[in-house]
């Protein structure tokens, strides 16, 4: 007898070992230290905190739950009295405790300040470490004020061609022209803080791209795709509210005030963060991204992604992260794998008084309320355009990769 009835499919499920990226933040010496410390103050998700310091008593004070004192017996606890060497010195002796810090790191963000002694010196190595063991490395650092001394400017320029060298991509945050978006009068204090706010929309603006998934997912191999190795680069955040908001970021997000409003044009490859509030539309979002896409040019390769975060009300968040400007002449020394910092999104937070994430900063949530209701959730993520054609061998390095450099 003869069975009509049609075999139904089986399906049979098996475990699929977990894919997210490990993301460690590790802050160098006391510019570095104080950096993670507002990461973590603004509850940056999804990333291991690290503190690394020559100097005891500035460890005691870190929020990171991980601390590493290097140099113990070289400095005693003392620091490394704004000299390079002793950094260095102070790597070298726990050379060791640091390769056991970076082990399983998918994605190493290294902040400091240069022109010191332990971020000057000991950055730069331990940036060279974590590229060698094969993570995506990143450098965030800062760049002295010119009333810190000529001595101290010099010793910053020494330290960025080494981390430079050492690193993927590198973004620079020039404290000088902090004095211009930030205005007269304001303290020295808080003119750090907003250069910790460049710093941390950098990370979290890379950091969420890849621990959010959605239906279309954006892994950590598309974001190494962008970010290793792939030269010159722009870093911009945007942010908007009211009817005009997706527009307001996005032209925000790919201008610079400080840099004569420079353009992503020639781009190789574009990272592309939207983030807004439950009420973020499918039609804002493609408002964003088309803006972006035609500033960088039909030959970028865009990878773009959306996420909820309830911390934004009624306004949206656009960071952009464009690289590859020069692979294709190689043009002079190996300099050009920067991030120039975008402070348009400053200039708008002093204006008008929000605090770091944009919005005026909701009362503080308990811990449960926290960890549920204001993680960011995925709206949809989608990598667009093919891989990046060769560019013309004969491209001229931009005007702003130059500029940054004086």
């Amino acid at each position: 007898m003869t069975n009509d009835r049609q075999a139904e499919p089986h399906f049979e499920y098996e475990d699929i070992a977990g894919q997210n990226a490990l993301m460690k933040v590790i802050g160098v010496g006391g510019g570095g230290g104080n950096a993670v410390n507002r990461m973590i103050d603004e509850d940056l998700e999804g990333v291991e905190f690290i503190s690394v310091n020559t100097d005891a008593q500035a460890l005691r004070n870190s929020k990171s739950g991980i601390k590493l004192q290097i140099g113990k017996k070289l400095t005693r606890g003392l620091g490394a009295g704004a000299r390079p060497e002793i950094g260095r010195a102070a790597f070298e002796e726990d050379r060791d405790e640091v390769r056991k810090m970076l082990e399983g790191a998918d994605l190493v963000f290294i902040t400091a300040g240069m022109g010191g002694g332990t971020g000057t010196g000991a950055a730069p190595l331990i940036g060279e470490m974590a590229r060698e063991m094969g993570a995506l490395t990143i450098a965030i650092v800062t760049k002295p004020f010119l009333f810190e001394g000529k001595k101290r400017m010099l010793q910053a320029e020494e330290g960025l061609e080494e981390m430079r060298q050492a690193v993927d991509t590198m973004i620079v945050v020039p404290n000088e022209r902090l004095i211009s978006v930030v205005g007269k009068g304001t303290t020295f204090k808080d003119a750090l803080k907003k250069a910790d706010e460049v710093l941390l929309h950098a990370t979290q603006g890379i950091s969420d791209l890849i621990r959010v998934t959605g239906e279309v997912n954006v892994d950590f191999a598309d974001v190494r795709t962008i970010m290793s190795n792939r030269g010159a680069a722009l870093m911009g955040t945007g942010f908007g509210r009211g009817e005009n908001r997706a527009m307001e970021a996005a032209q925000e997000a790919i201008s610079s005030p400080l840099l004569d409003n420079i353009s992503i044009q020639g781009a190789a490859g574009v990272l592309i963060n939207i983030t807004g509030g439950m009420d973020l539309a499918i039609d804002e979002v493609t408002t964003i991204s088309t803006i972006i896409q035609e500033a960088a040019g039909d030959d970028a390769e865009i990878i773009f992604g959306a996420v909820h975060d309830s911390s934004l009300h009624e306004e949206v968040r656009v960071t952009v992260i464009a690289t590859g400007f020069d692979k294709a002449g190689q043009v002079g020394e190996r300099r050009s794998n920067v991030i120039q910092a975008d402070f348009g999104s400053l200039r708008r937070a002093v204006g008008d008084g929000r605090d770091a994430r944009g919005g005026s900063r909701p009362p503080a949530p308990s811990p449960t309320q926290s960890a549920s209701s204001n993680a960011a959730t995925p709206i949809r993520q989608v990598q667009t355009r093919p891989p990046e054609k060769k560019l013309p061998s004969d491209l001229e390095i931009p005007t702003f990769i130059r500029r940054q450099m004086d």
